[in-house]
């Protein structure tokens, strides 16, 4: 007949038994080992330092501060963005709401941008720490340089072309240009191009586009590739910014 030790006997077994010297030295070493934790990492644990890394401000590009309107709701302030960041460049100008807790100091002398919190401890402020001065950055990267996005078209007869008229779809103001896809299917595929969006195609399997904003150029370029998601078995679809997908062996019953 078999019997199980509880395992909070087994935790005391090495301790006792090496206080009154009757476990062997050899079994000493086993039963310790146990105890010890062992991490699924070995490499050290280290924590992100984006937030307070600072900016570089380039002499072509300009900082306003804006105080915000603060809103009252039932004799209590909201937790709403007290003050706006004007950036201001050669190619335009965008403006970003920072959190409450989040402060933006410019240093007109070292051409110098950073961010602070106040409360460094608490989980949330941390995170919008690093994604606040990401924003910023890329603000003064689009301002300065603009944000581009290549999205190419790989497959048979995929092409695309800029067109000023569509039929599909009606233009949102007067100007508007149209992305014409033709990736596979029966019906034409044509794709408004939002404001600010500069859309070109150097090549009949390239799209170009251009933008001071990064959000919506990448939004765009994401919008366009749902039309053909690349596949890992042809490797066809629409690839955006240098994209790769790992090609898959077709199975064979």
């Amino acid at each position: 007949m078999s019997t199980s030790i509880p395992q909070a006997c087994l935790r005391h077994l090495p301790r006792a038994a090496l206080r009154h010297n009757g476990l062997p030295t050899f079994l000493a070493p086993s039963f310790s080992r146990s105890q010890r934790q062992q991490c699924f990492s070995t490499s050290p644990s280290s924590q992100s330092r984006i937030g307070s890394a600072a900016i570089s401000i380039p002499p072509e590009v300009s900082l306003n501060f804006i105080d915000l309107p603060q809103v009252k709701t039932r004799g209590r302030l909201q937790a709403t963005p007290k003050v706006a960041v004007e950036v201001k460049g050669p190619l335009g100008e965008l403006t970003m709401k920072v959190p409450p807790f989040v402060n933006v100091t410019h240093d007109e002398a070292s051409r110098k941008a950073t961010l602070s919190v106040e409360d460094a401890a608490e989980k949330h402020q941390r995170a919008m720490w690093g994604t606040t001065r990401a924003h910023l950055q890329n603000y003064v990267l689009g301002v300065s340089e603009g944000h581009i996005c290549i999205l190419s078209l790989v497959g048979v007869g995929f092409r695309a072309s800029i067109e000023s008229t569509a039929t599909t779809v009606s233009p949102e103001f007067p100007g508007q240009q149209f992305v014409n896809l033709k990736v596979g299917y029966s019906h034409p595929v044509e794709l408004k191009i939002p404001k600010g969006i500069k859309a070109s195609t150097p090549q009949p399997t390239r799209i170009l586009l251009e933008a001071i904003d990064k959000e919506i150029v990448t939004r765009f370029a994401a919008e366009i590739r749902e039309w053909r998601r690349p596949e890992p078995y042809k490797g066809k679809g629409i690839f955006v910014n240098g994209e790769t997908i790992k090609l898959k062996n077709k199975s064979i019953k």
